[in-house]
């Protein structure tokens, strides 16, 4: 459908109020010929945040999803929530909350277009092939009306492309860049063509951390669709309980979202288990995208040297090259990751404050916080493992 025609924006508060047909047609049309680009942005993953009570009453994250229709006709969606706090969302405002509140103002709630608990770059605004224009305009245009009239403090779009931040600047959002690092696989045929890439000490170091993990007394095993079992995620629970409580006090995910995920997504997942005598000690979750694979979590039972960077990172590595996917993303901070190849990249998000004055100001910090992480980016690419030209 042309862009042109008559626009109406419906908001929703579950999933379950639209079919998975209509919303992937929007979130994922690639999917008709294989994977989607991501998986979070579907129905089924988006679902079962929602159906596991991860998300809505109580937590934080209460669904306020966008629905634009053209001419009675779906062309767009946005996953959309009504925050009550800052959690969950790895691009930080804090300093924004802990600024409006001196002001004077209540900075929560606020609105959020974002998948929750998942740092990774991907479309925001989900038009159907070519209804963008049209789509994105009233995405954006709905959540500053959305915020203004019913006098909230802000809006946000999380881990947006960069094509969709350029997008929203145009429309008045205040467009964000931080910082991850991802793993570029340029075209290795084997790990040992991305250690060829390497310096020599940087190339010794790998090898001798890969050899010390695998020295932890069992085997690591890479498991996706159908050899996944509920037993696995039974040791995985634990394993994301345990980290849970040592980073951040409470995991946001529940028990009942891995239930739903072996259900409807296992295919989109690669669990990486560490194990002994058929007992799981450590593992890595990664979801599975067209072109990437996204590591998420990682827990263990047991402390062993190195055993993290293998099962997150390595084996992660290993996987992208069979598989032909171009990169691996790996989470939310950590330049620990530089030394084994996982780049400085430019993360996006966008930020609208009804309030003239505090929108501004905003603009002001992030003009200088843009300076900042060029140069860090800058200066970290300096590091970088690879052998020098």
């Amino acid at each position: 459908m042309a862009d042109g025609g008559a626009l109406s924006v419906t908001l929703i508060s579950s999933l379950a109020e639209i079919s998975a047909q209509d919303w992937d047609a929007c979130a994922c049309p690639e999917a008709a010929d294989g994977r989607p680009a991501d998986p979070f942005t579907t129905h089924r993953f988006l679902h079962a945040l929602e159906a596991s009570r991860s998300v809505g009453t109580g937590t934080g994250w209460e669904p306020r999803h966008i629905l634009v229709e053209q001419d009675g006709a779906l062309i767009a969606v946005a996953p959309h929530y009504v925050k009550s706090h800052s959690q969950g969302e790895y691009i930080f405002d804090h300093a924004f909350a802990q600024a409006y509140t001196r002001a004077g103002g209540s900075y929560y709630p606020k609105l959020q277009s974002a998948v929750p608990f998942t740092p990774a770059t991907g479309r925001r605004f989900l038009c159907k092939p070519g209804c963008e224009d049209a789509g994105t305009a009233t995405i954006l245009q709905a959540m500053a009306q959305v915020a203004r009239d019913n006098r909230l403090s802000s809006a946000h779009v999380t881990f947006c492309t960069a094509e969709e931040a350029a997008r929203g600047a145009e429309h008045g959002f205040l467009h964000r860049v931080t910082e991850q690092f991802h793993w570029e696989n340029s075209g290795y045929g084997s790990f040992d063509d991305f250690l060829g890439a390497l310096s020599s000490r940087k190339r010794k170091t790998i090898r001798k951390e890969r050899a010390t993990a695998q020295g932890f007394g069992g085997e690591i095993r890479a498991y996706t669709g159908n050899d996944l079992r509920p037993e696995h995620w039974d040791a995985f629970w634990e394993f994301y309980q345990d980290t849970g409580a040592r980073k951040w006090g409470t995991p946001y995910l529940t028990r009942a979202f891995f239930d739903i995920v072996q259900d409807t997504m296992r295919d989109d997942v690669l669990l990486v288990l560490a194990e002994r005598e058929g007992a799981p000690i450590a593992g890595a979750l990664n979801f599975i995208g067209r072109d990437c694979l996204y590591g998420r979590y990682w827990g263990c039972v047991e402390d062993h040297s190195c055993l993290h960077f293998e099962l997150c990172y390595y084996q992660a590595m290993d996987f992208a090259i069979a598989q032909g996917l171009t990169r691996v993303e790996a989470g939310a901070q950590g330049t620990h990751k530089l030394a084994r190849g996982y780049m400085p990249s430019e993360i996006h998000s966008l930020h609208h404050f009804p309030e003239p004055g505090f929108h501004q100001a905003v603009a002001r910090y992030l003009r200088e916080e843009r300076a900042a992480i060029d140069y860090e980016m800058s200066t970290l690419a300096n590091f970088a493992p690879f052998r020098k030209s």
